[in-house]
Formats: C-alpha cells, sequence, structure tokens
C-alpha cells in the first residue's frame, strides 16, 4: 500500500470519547467529498491503516478527520495521543458509498450521521455542487450526551459563516439519547414518526424527492435500510444511483 507522511497542524479533543486533526495535504490526491482513506501510524515498524472518513472538502488545502478513542484500540489508542508536529501516514487513494452523484436528483438532502459518522458530511456540506442540488441540505447528528456534540459550534453558526455558499438552506439538527435535551431520542424514531421532516422542512416526507445518506454503527445503518426500503426507496451505490445511500466501512480502529 503506498502511503505519504503528513504533518499534523491541529488537534482538537471534542470529549473523551471524540478528537480531530488536521493535517498538510502535500500530495495531489483528488477525492469526492463523502470519501474515506486509509490513515495510520507507524508501530514497532508495522504500518497500522484504518479507514477514516475525510472531514475536510476536497477544495480545502488541508486534510481533516474525526476520530473515536479506544483505549485498547489498535490505531486509535496512539493515534487520541498526536500533537502537532507529528507525522501520520496517509493513502492517497480514496472511496466510498457517500457520494451525492450516487444519488438520484431530488429536493431535499437528509444526512443522517450517529457519533463519528458525522464526519463524511463536514465536507459535503462545504460542497457547492450540494446546494446547486437540493433545495434544502440537512445534517442530522445523534450522540448520548452534549459534549459528544463535535463540530457543535461551528454548525449551529454555518450558514452565518458560510451565507453565500447555503443561501440559509442548511439546516443543523441534533439529538441526545441519554440526556435531557430539546430533542431527545434516537435518529430511527425521528425519521418513522415523520417529526424530523416537520421539524426541519416543515414538511411530510416526500418519497419521490427527498434523498437520504447514512453514516452510523451497524445497527442505526440496518434499521434504516429497512426502513426506506419498506417504502419503496432505492438504495444507491457507485453503480446505480438511489433514493438513499449508506456507508458500509466500518472496521475496529
Amino acid at each position: 500500500m503506498a502511503v505519504n507522511k503528513e504533518t499534523v497542524t491541529w488537534v482538537k479533543h471534542w470529549s473523551s470519547k471524540t478528537f480531530s486533526f488536521k493535517t498538510t495535504r502535500n500530495y495531489p490526491n483528488k477525492f469526492n467529498n463523502g470519501e474515506f482513506a486509509m490513515i495510520g501510524m507507524e508501530h514497532e515498524g508495522k504500518k497500522l491503516m484504518r479507514a477514516y472518513s475525510i472531514a475536510s472538502a476536497n477544495h480545502e488545502d488541508y486534510l481533516e478527520f474525526l476520530s473515536i478513542k479506544i483505549d485498547d484500540g489498535p490505531l486509535t489508542s496512539k493515534l487520541q495521543h498526536i500533537k502537532v508536529g507529528d507525522e501520520v501516514l496517509i493513502n492517497p487513494r480514496s472511496t466510498g458509498t457517500l457520494v451525492i452523484d450516487y444519488l438520484e436528483p431530488g429536493r431535499n438532502l437528509y444526512m443522517i450521521a450517529t457519533g463519528t459518522g458525522l464526519a463524511p458530511f463536514l465536507g459535503i456540506i462545504k460542497d457547492p455542487a450540494t446546494y446547486e442540488r437540493f433545495d434544502k441540505v440537512i445534517l442530522t447528528h445523534t450522540v448520548q450526551y452534549e459534549d459528544e456534540l463535535a463540530y457543535h459550534e461551528p454548525l449551529k453558526y454555518f450558514n452565518e459563516e458560510w451565507k453565500e455558499l447555503t443561501n440559509g438552506n442548511f439546516i443543523y439538527f441534533n439529538t441526545l439519547t441519554q440526556q435531557e435535551w430539546p430533542r431527545k431520542g434516537r435518529i430511527t424514531k425521528w425519521i418513522k414518526d415523520g417529526s424530523l421532516y416537520s421539524a426541519t422542512t416543515g414538511q411530510d416526507l416526500d418519497v419521490e424527492n427527498d434523498r437520504f445518506m447514512i453514516c452510523g454503527s451497524q445497527g442505526l445503518n440496518k434499521d434504516l435500510i429497512d426502513h426506506f426500503e419498506s417504502l419503496n426507496m432505492s438504495e444507491g451505490n457507485t453503480s446505480i444511483p438511489g433514493k438513499f445511500v449508506v456507508e458500509k466501512a466500518f472496521v475496529q480502529r
């Protein structure tokens, strides 16, 4: 596996469970917003590599990643201690199914994220093509506790900071499952009972025109695949566009 060495330029610990970091982008890699790449570190003469969604947009001059912390994880047990100036390994080849080209044309785009599944959508919401293709761009993020809401402040004010890009058409919607919050409960509940749609766009689900991108746990993925297929909505992939797409490249980090 061909890899490049990049230098860490920024680290942010969101909570005891998650952190983000940025690196230099010294190679002319091309990727679609929403894809993932293999990143890692050298340890005892070996390369430890795992799949991580790219959280930066493809037009930015740095690479950004969002990671969980697992004390006994082969990679994250070491990666969570990185600091500015350290080197990480990145495979310049990227792939994945969370690409807007793999969706049929539609009206509203719903991006459903739990935990670090937020990462691929952070690049998609900075992509001008996203707002050219969809009237409303809705990003949902579900975690257990408030301190796990990575990027909460930037997302809360995203329309203000990126107003020329979004024209006010970006909607950020978060829910908590284990703490009192204005929007409490699993995102699957909000989707299945229709309250997500009324709370964000004020409209009912339109299976012909609403599109979904999903990145979360295997349980969430299966639950929503079953739900959308029960509504006769087709799953898209790299070959055939559909009404929803799901990232399934989950590995132990």
